[in-house]
């Protein structure tokens, strides 16, 4: 049976192998685990401090990207806006690093794989495609010309996301649960090779009822939630990513 358009687009972006870069980071996993290491000595504790760790982040996540996510993807004329808000809410130099990195791995995907050749006029994912066709325009307008010429795009992950949602066609319940589902699938991954559980572990958690509902609950509570309610509901996560970049060793860039 050949899917459809929506079907199609939400399996490309939930597919773990989608070139963002999202292997290189850890949302704060390394750090977490080299502050606290002394307190979870066996690998059973390490497992049950991830499980932790993952429903704090999730939670983190959903109150503070997402709203942005879903502001993009309702409305990506403001997708300007919104990315320079995003930036100016993240205080932590290693998460801003990390999303405006996500963020370029996206926009080079949208331009070079994902973008229509001619969408239809009078369509709102085509509407959501001219913007980002724009606004990847003036980024490479204003890395050309310098900072000094054009106020150049941060380019932040979260806005994008739910703008490329939007021109791909699919709901805004689909677009908010890829999301947070791809941050639990970026977590699980740093894990495996952070030695916190083997593969089949990884894919038993991710395939779990547990981790379903807690994607679903935290898109749900964020149901409706506008930018300005965004809010940080673990500020020790931010911690934790801030000193990263103090480990002695690290296998991650965040």
């Amino acid at each position: 049976m050949t899917p459809t358009p929506s079907l199609h687009a939400l399996l490309l972006l939930s597919d773990s192998a989608l070139p963002l870069g999202s292997f290189a980071f850890s949302s704060g996993l390394e750090s977490f685990l080299a502050h606290t290491k002394p307190q979870h000595p066996t690998s059973h504790a390490r497992q049950h401090a991830f499980d932790a760790f993952l429903a704090h982040s999730l939670a983190n996540v959903a109150s503070t990207a997402l709203p942005y996510v879903l502001a993009a993807f309702h409305d990506p004329c403001l997708l300007v806006e919104l990315d320079n808000d995003f930036d100016a809410s993240t205080p932590c130099t290693v998460a801003r690093r990390a999303s405006i990195a996500q963020g370029r791995a996206l926009l080079a995907l949208w331009e070079r794989a994902l973008c229509p050749p001619s969408p239809a006029a009078a369509s709102q994912p085509a509407a959501a495609a001219r913007e980002l066709t724009r606004f990847a325009q003036s980024a490479k307008s204003a890395a050309a010309v310098g900072i000094s010429g054009l106020q150049q795009p941060n380019t932040h992950f979260p806005p994008l996301f739910g703008a490329v949602c939007r021109a791909l066609a699919l709901t805004a319940d689909d677009t908010a649960y890829i999301f947070l589902l791809n941050h639990a699938k970026a977590l699980l991954s740093a894990a495996v090779r952070a030695s916190v559980m083997g593969p089949y572990q990884a894919q038993a958690l991710l395939a779990s009822d547990t981790l379903q509902r807690r994607v679903n609950a935290c898109a749900e509570r964020e149901r409706g939630r506008g930018v300005a309610d965004a809010a940080v509901t673990a500020p020790v996560i931010d911690l934790w990513m801030g000193r990263h970049e103090l480990l002695y060793s690290r296998i991650f860039n965040s």
